[in-house]
């Protein structure tokens, strides 16, 4: 049984003609070639499986070649060629930085690069990923990689380019290689199917290059997997059964029950692929890249990023001119969102519905209207009332209007509205006076130096149709004590605990219309203060007083504050002795003795 050898060895390129997708480089290296300006190290940088590796191989071959050709081209028949192709060469050398990433595995290199070729020009030194040596090992490589032997060729290849030393970068030569595109896979993979006798479809290929996403060797390796599982028939339906991925049908009737909102299609549609197998995050991320695709058609001149199977392009196309471009990426911001969060939700199949719900109704939620040549999004809720403003009128002026207004009312017939009417003790009105009371509304002043309380003064004052046509009486002590211990009296009779703190609070007449009670401590003052509005009202109605005021303060008796003795000093302590016991300072004159304070 002859031996398998996989697409990916056994049609691996030995020439630069055969490399698939960076014909920027091999034009480049077969240039340098011919005019004999190579460098002495290289740098090959970029995704995986894209042909650093094989092209470092070809280099290396073609500088060693006895008959190169005029095009710069390996010869494929010479001594060296065949002993590479073998893999007998003495002059290529090759390292896997990966599991050789010390600084002993590069002393040993750089002891090898002392000897001279005995056949051939060159000795090639690949370095495969390069970015897993440690730091001292890029160190101790650094002025071998510098000014090297006239006779050795460096290539460093990797995948990650960031992690190389700068150092290191400026004494290389730097290869970007990028991804394969679709269209060079497919014909890659097209020619392999002719050589090995296999039925493929052009739609299975297209959709083994989008699954392989710019990588040959894995597009090689899905490849053959799919034909051994195939017995050799590559045909769409079993491609996405194999690779796992959803049919665009699947998508494109999403849609259609999204547009239509029809919730209960939409959630029969997605139990039909739970069942087959597909994770909810698989459908998210699967139709945003359908809906992303659907946005991208929208515009003629973005078209040409639409990778989709050529089976489906006019049905995307046709598609994407039914359905609005602000309904797109709305869906787009709600997939997006649920997919970044699907990791943390308990219940995933849920969350996923929650997602196909969201959708069902986006259209109903929200409509799309063009302004300023732009698209927005707005909510079907009530429209916000505006702000009214009324404007500001002079002081003067607003005052005389209001004394007008005031002696029209005495003639006329007051107009429904409402009035502000501000009362200190409890009246009785019949029921006609009220529906007759019925004044305009009170226009606040505009001059800021009017306290509040003057504000409520002259509107009380205004209120001159209550029928109360009462004179303030000025304050008098005699008076306001007789009604302070009536109050007390009643508090007694309550039993209210604030009773003792109002019999022990001393009053104090400011004017004829205002005076202070005074406490002794904070906790009568609060006593006080529980009751102030009762007693506001009490004390207007005794004294016959609409403008009396009152306000409550604490002052602190000498008598009731505590006695602090305050410790006597050294000094002060042998002074007090000898008041007592005058014979203590004559012992210390006699001694002769000096005290310490």
């Amino acid at each position: 049984m002859e031996k398998f050898i996989v697409s990916a060895r056994k049609y691996r390129p030995q020439t630069f003609d055969t490399v698939v997708g960076q014909s920027h480089i091999t034009t480049t290296l077969k240039n340098a070639i011919r005019h004999q300006q190579l460098a002495h190290a290289f740098l090959f940088c970029g995704p995986r499986g894209v042909g650093k590796t094989t092209c470092a191989r070809i280099l290396a071959k073609t500088i060693n070649c006895e008959n190169p050709t005029k095009e710069g081209e390996a010869c494929d028949k010479c001594q060296s060629c065949t002993s590479f192709n073998d893999g007998a060469s003495m002059n290529y050398f090759e390292l896997d930085a990966a599991s050789n990433n010390s600084v002993d595995n590069i002393r040993d290199l750089v002891d090898q690069v002392r000897f001279v070729p005995q056949t051939g020009k060159y000795k090639v030194y690949v370095i495969d990923e390069v970015h897993m040596l440690s730091s001292s090992a890029f160190n101790a490589f650094l002025k071998t990689l510098e000014e090297p032997p006239s006779y050795a060729i460096f290539i460093l290849a990797t995948t990650e380019k960031h992690k190389i030393l700068p150092t290191i970068l400026s004494r290389c030569q730097i290869f970007d290689f990028k991804r394969i595109t679709t269209n060079d896979t497919v014909e890659h993979l097209e020619e392999i199917c002719e050589k090995e006798e296999i039925k493929a479809e052009k739609a299975a290929l297209q959709v083994i290059a989008q699954k392989s996403e710019g990588c040959m060797r894995d597009a090689l390796s899905i490849l053959d997997k799919i034909v051994s599982f195939t017995n050799g028939e590559l045909n769409y339906t079993n491609t996405l059964e194999h690779l796992n991925i959803l049919d665009a049908d699947c998508y494109f009737r999403l849609l259609e029950c999204m547009q239509e909102q029809d919730l209960s299609g939409a959630m029969l549609q997605y139990d039909d692929i739970n069942r087959k197998g597909f994770e909810g995050d698989m459908v998210l991320n699967g139709f945003a890249e359908f809906l992303r695709n659907l946005l991208v058609c929208k515009d003629e001149k973005a078209a040409v990023l639409l990778e989709v199977v050529e089976s489906f392009k006019d049905k995307y196309l046709a598609t994407a001119k039914k359905v609005s471009a602000g309904l797109l990426i709305s869906a787009l911001n709600i997939l997006n969102e649920a997919e970044i969060s699907y990791k943390a939700a308990r219940n995933k199949r849920l969350h996923t519905e929650m997602a196909l719900i969201k959708l069902c109704y986006l259209q109903q939620a929200i409509t799309i209207t063009s302004e300023g040549g732009g698209v927005s999004k707005k909510k079907l809720i009530d429209s916000p009332q505006a702000f009214r403003v009324r404007p500001i009128r002079p002081f003067g002026k607003e005052k005389t209007e209001t004394a007008g207004r005031k002696q029209e009312q005495t003639t006329q017939q007051p107009a429904t509205g409402a009035k502000l009417i501000i009362e200190t003790e409890p009246k009785v009105q019949p029921a006609t006076a009220t529906s007759q009371q019925t004044t305009e509304p009170v226009q606040k002043p505009a001059s800021s130096k009017l306290s509040a309380l003057d504000k409520i003064r002259k509107q009380y004052q205004g209120n001159g149709g209550t029928g109360n046509d009462i004179v303030n009486q000025p304050l008098e002590y005699d008076s306001l004590k007789k009604a302070w211990d009536e109050y007390v009296v009643q508090l007694k009779q309550s039993r209210n605990p604030a009773a003792q703190s109002f019999e022990m609070a001393a009053l104090r007449i400011a004017d004829e219309n205002s005076f202070e009670a005074v406490t002794a401590n904070n906790i009568e003052q609060k006593f006080i203060e529980q009751d102030r509005n009762k007693l506001f009202a009490f004390l207007q109605a005794q004294l016959n007083n609409r403008q009396l005021q009152f306000t409550v303060i604490i002052e602190e008796k000498a008598s009731d504050r505590p006695t602090v003795e305050i410790p006597l000093t050294s000094k002060e302590q042998f002074q007090k002795m000898v008041e007592q016991y005058p014979l203590v300072k004559e012992l210390k004159d006699r001694l002769g003795l000096d005290l310490d304070y």
